[in-house]
């Protein structure tokens, strides 16, 4: 059954390795405008339309409380296979272009399509692995960072880059995938042991392993220039020996299981208990629990117990227990993680949306270098922020938080890099923003779950992740596109108006200028290091706020591990 966990955990890797995409509209966003005949603006729009699918997201995360995995997996490929199968109708030109509108709708359920996936995933592993949370979302929200990177370089290894192919695959891979990830991935939730804990890390460090050499060898292709058809054969054919790899894990369990099966197993004894349990408690339990009780005083007549318990019974669940989603808004902690998880997600998404008219401002023709290097380095963001964080925490209950609040510093860093525009400027700040993005996504998904739970945790996931269309509106569509289009118009019309006639004005910020220089976006890179500057404050007042809950999860694993060897020694002589 430990072996059928590792299964199903192999299966969700590989639904999130093409789970990612959303970031990949850049690779056919050029055939469709070409062949709907659109301005700038409609495609952006479209783009947007992808981006709102994402905020309906809160349907999956309410149907995940009351579904199986697998139909929720089911729902995400099928509105996936219809969003982007029509998409690759309309630009294999097999059917006549849709109206405007109805591409807006195919794009939006094809964005919508991912959210089901993630939700299901990631709400069915955490539940599974509840004791290394950190871990888990830093491997799954890894490979969808390297979904773009997947896809295109698969796409230019076979098909020379055609869009109409890499929609084909949009359309046809993730409903393969997530029927595979359907007959292994299913809620087992445990209480592992000491051993089983140690077990977990060891896995869980072989799958970073494996993540890494993946990440290095897309890397490598994509900076390593032309290659020939033979050659791109024979990268496509690795690249699927590395996507396959973590399957190691599994298979190494199976054959320890089995091998150990004889030697340990006693007549009439399961370890199955744990195993097969239903996760009815919270996902923190409280300190109180793991000490010893101290004795109470009698009560001197019923009367007081029964106003006790009722008591008990109405109270308000406390931070570290299960919150249902009004529960939790109704506490300023988690508005705290809404407004830090907007201010660091959503500069980060105004630099992803808007990097290719950025690198034409700072004079690079082709920007498929920073789209890599975003994406790369955004994996190592997550990857490396998820494993790291869970290790402080058991070491020294360091709160998650600070490292949210490291990250948002770093950023401020990144965006005066940029807003500076001297040499390489653009080539660091993707990699700072890159990094720093992915350690957003990979610390406060299970910052979420330690503070309110995992019993609603599907919708609250969901809730968090509405910053993402939020952040894109907000930090690209308003103020990266009206500052860049104030800054393009400026020659000709500010030194006698000013910037209030142009916004009032806005014949002559939809020229179609186009802006040079490193100008071009200095207001908005300070303008979001502002934002991240306010993001910081928030994320220091969060960790300031759960500091007692981080100690308390250290003290309360200390003495489970403590309570767990103490029962091992204490055992000991009756097994020999």
């Amino acid at each position: 059954m430990d072996a059928h966990k590792w299964l199903g955990f192999v299966t969700a890797i590989w639904v999130q390795a093409i789970a990612g995409n959303n970031y990949t509209f850049a690779n056919y966003s050029v055939a469709l405008k070409a062949i709907l005949g659109l301005n700038q603006l409609q495609l952006n729009n479209l783009s947007v339309a992808k981006d709102v699918g994402k905020a309906f997201g809160l349907v999956a995360g309410f149907a995940s409380d009351y579904l199986p995995t697998w139909l929720i997996l089911l729902i995400g490929s099928l509105e996936g296979f219809v969003g982007y199968g029509a998409q690759w109708l309309v630009v294999s030109h097999r059917i006549r272009p849709l109206p405007y509108w109805q591409m807006c709708v195919f794009l939006c359920m094809g964005g919508n399509s991912s959210t089901w996936m993630n939700t299901a995933v990631l709400v069915t592993c955490m539940r599974n692995f509840s004791k290394n949370r950190g871990p888990v979302v830093g491997i799954l929200k890894g490979y969808v960072g390297l979904t773009p990177a997947i896809f295109t370089d698969i796409c230019t290894a076979l098909f020379a880059s055609d869009p109409s192919s890499f929609l084909l695959m949009l359309t046809l891979v993730p409903g393969i995938v997530c029927v595979a990830s359907m007959l292994f991935l299913h809620p087992i939730p445990s209480e592992p042991d000491e051993r089983e804990q140690k077990r977990e890390t060891q896995n869980f460090s072989l799958l970073n392993v494996v993540a890494i050499v993946l990440a290095v060898y897309l890397m490598a292709f994509d900076i390593s220039g032309q290659h020939g058809p033979a050659l791109s054969r024979v990268f496509t054919g690795f690249l699927l020996l590395l996507l396959a790899a973590p399957l190691i894990v599994p298979a190494k369990i199976l054959i320890q299981d089995h091998y150990s099966a004889g030697a340990s197993s006693t007549p009439g004894k399961s370890n199955s208990t744990d195993i097969e349990k239903q996760v009815t408690e919270p996902l923190l339990k409280n300190i109180k629990e793991a000490e010893p009780s101290e004795p109470s005083k009698a009560p001197e007549n019923q009367a007081p117990e029964s106003n006790s318990n009722a008591k008990l019974v109405a109270r308000k669940p406390r931070i570290g227990e299960d919150h249902t989603i009004l529960e939790a808004m109704q506490k300023l902690d988690f508005w705290l993680l809404f407004f830090t998880f907007l201010c660091g997600v959503g500069t980060g998404m105004a630099v992803i949306n808007n990097l290719g008219q950025i690198g034409l401002a700072m004079g690079y023709a082709d920007v498929s270098v920073f789209v890599s290097l975003i994406s790369i380095s955004g994996f190592f963001g997550r990857i490396a922020s998820g494993s790291i964080s869970e290790h402080f925490i058991r070491k020294a209950g360091v709160p998650r938080p600070v490292w949210m609040a490291a990250s948002q510093v770093v950023m401020i860093v990144g965006y005066i890099t940029m807003a500076v525009g001297m040499q390489g400027s653009l080539y660091i700040g993707s990699v700072v923003v890159g990094i720093c993005y992915g350690v957003r996504l990979s610390v406060s998904v299970p910052t979420a779950s330690e503070l309110f739970g995992l019993k609603y945790y599907g919708l609250m996931y969901n809730i968090l992740i509405l910053n993402l269309p939020i952040g894109s509106f907000l930090f690209s569509g308003l103020l990266a596109g009206i500052l860049y289009d104030i800054e393009a118009a400026k020659p000709e019309k500010f030194s006698t108006r000013g910037w209030s006639y142009l916004l009032w004005r806005p014949e002559y910020l939809m020229n179609g200028k186009t802006c040079v220089g490193a100008h071009c976006y200095r207001l908005v890179f300070l303008v979001m290091a502002g934002v991240c500057l306010l993001g910081f404050g928030l994320d220091v007042l969060l960790t300031i706020r759960m500091r007692n809950l981080y100690e308390n999860i250290y003290k309360s694993r200390k003495a489970t591990e403590s309570a767990q060897i103490q029962t091992k020694n204490q055992g000991g002589p009756l097994l020999c």
